[in-house]
Order: C-alpha cells, then structure tokens, then sequence
C-alpha cells in the first residue's frame, strides 16, 4: 500500500511555496511599534510544520494543473489561525507545553503575554487576508462565503469550541461519539474549512462540494486517530513535541478509549471510507487518495 508518496512530494513543494509567501506577506519585526510583537508572530508563523492546511486548499483549487494565488493567499490564512490555535493550546493555562515544532514553545520564548498578543495578531491578520480576496479575482459572494467558512471552523461551533470541550472533558469518562465531536470541532473543522475553500475557488458543481466535505471529515477524523497513535508511539525526537502529554494531562484519546489494536482498526476503518468518497468525485482528484494514505501512515 502507498504511503502517499506522490502527496509527500506535492506537499513539499506546496510547503516551500508556502514558506516563501508567508515570509514575503507577514509583518516584518523592524516595525518601531510592535517589533517584539511581530518577532513572536513569526517565531510560530515560520517554524516550519507539514503546512497541511494550505495544502488541503491549494490541491482542490489548483487539480486542473494552473497555480492560484487566491488559494495560496486563503491557504495561508488558514496557516495564520493554525498558528494562532498552537500557541494558545501550548499556554500554561491550557495544554502548557515546552516544546513545538521540536522548538520551545512562544510563551517560553516571549513569555505569556506576548505570545497571548502573537496568537490574537495571526488570528486577525488571517481574517484581513481572507477578505482581501477579491483582490485577487475572487467575487465577492464566495469572498463572504469563504470569511463565513473561516469564521465557523475557527469559532465556538469548531476550533475554540473543541477546545472548550476538550478542556470540559478532561479526567472525566467520555463516550467515543462525545470523543468525535470534540475531534470533529477543535481538529476537523480547519481541516474541513480550507477543502471547502478550495472548492469553491475551483469552481466545483454542488454535488462535489458536498463529496469533498465529507472527504474533509474523514480525513479529520483520520488525523486526529493518528496524532492520538503518536502521542502513545512516539517521542520528542520524533515528534517536535513531548509524548504522552494527552494521557498526563487527563484527555480521553480513541488508544485509551478503544484500546491500542481497536484504534489502529479504526484509522484503517476511516482511511478506507475517505478512499470511497474520493472516488465518488465527477472529476478525479487522484491526490485525495495519496493524502489520506499519507495522513494515516505519517510519523510525526
């Protein structure tokens, strides 16, 4: 079975695009006013990561083959509120860890404040960089569209309400359906969000958005199946971060609910339906194949 090579090899290449434009488009830290600020904003911004999100947008916006600066622009953006997302969730008040990225986290670099400062500017600068859309070529109708996607994934009905739950159910028992929709809401929805975005910016029929959508669920899903494999398999060197800190810190996780053997069932489960969705698709999108198997053998 393919690991997702070919994903591997479109993901690198999309990830230096990335890197390049976040680079060229964040603000720099020689601004009199907010240097240290915008230090911090690109400590986090540009410490490296799968760059998946954008990924996720750019290879459902671009599958006819020419290269969209609408995309690399919303997938960026989507970057910006993942960043946002990690340095919050690594807080003391929150997850508190060390280490990201094989990195210490912001608030050990700049201390709590700045970094609570550096998630809020990425956060805002994201929201500025989706409506600056029509700018490049994008209507305004799927302009709004996209901000509301955004929007949704990263507010109280996905990202920040995951957490909330997450938080809620810590040390507590926890159902596998309750499980999902934390999952579902703090992992899932900005995976979801950039996939709708690229569709809409692909110009894609209705019956492919709704197909792609729940390709984007699975995957989600499937990604969180495999960071809770990771963090019982892996370790700071193979990780960026520490091992085992979901099961330190009390969190239900699909190993410590199913049990190891059943979690790994599962994943297989999950990357076996996302493999059937992807094919239901009235124009093939090989890539979706390769980054599901991707997301279910990845290591790190």
């Amino acid at each position: 079975m393919s690991g997702g090579e070919n994903f591997i090899q479109a993901l690198q290449s999309i990830s230096e695009r990335v890197d390049r434009a976040l680079e060229h488009w964040l603000p720099q830290p020689s601004l009199q006013t907010s240097g240290r600020l915008n230090e911090a904003v690109r400590y986090s911004a540009l410490a490296g990561g799968k760059r998946i999100r954008p990924a996720l947008c750019l290879i459902v916006a671009e599958n006819s083959g020419e290269q969209s600066e609408a995309a690399l622009r919303a997938g960026c953006a989507f970057e910006l509120i993942h960043a946002y997302s990690l340095i919050h969730d690594d807080l003391p008040a929150m997850d508190d860890d060390d280490y990201r990225r094989g990195k210490p986290t912001n608030h050990k670099v700049f201390g709590e404040a700045v970094a609570i400062l550096a998630g809020d500017s990425l956060l805002t600068l994201a929201f500025e960089w989706f409506a600056g859309l029509t700018r490049y070529g994008v209507s305004a109708a799927n302009t709004v569209e996209i901000v509301r996607l955004a929007t949704q994934a990263a507010g109280h009905a996905g990202m920040v309400g995951g957490q909330m739950l997450d938080l809620t159910y810590e040390r507590r028992e926890t159902d596998l359906a309750t499980l999902e929709t934390i999952h579902r809401q703090k992992t899932g929805a900005l995976i979801k969000a950039p996939m709708q975005t690229g569709a809409i910016l692909a110009g894609l029929q209705p019956d492919d958005c709704r197909i792609i959508e729940d390709y984007a669920a699975k995957i989600g899903l499937l990604f969180q199946i495999r960071d809770d494999l990771l963090d019982v398999e892996g370790d700071l060197a193979q990780l960026g971060k520490q091992a085992g800190r979901d099961a330190a810190l009390g969190k239900t996780t699909f190993p410590g609910l199913l049990g190891l053997q059943a979690a790994q069932d599962y994943a297989r489960k999950t990357l076996e339906e996302a493999h059937a969705l992807a094919l239901k698709l009235s124009r093939p999108m090989p890539m979706l194949t390769e980054m599901a198997d991707y997301i279910y053998y990845r290591q790190k």
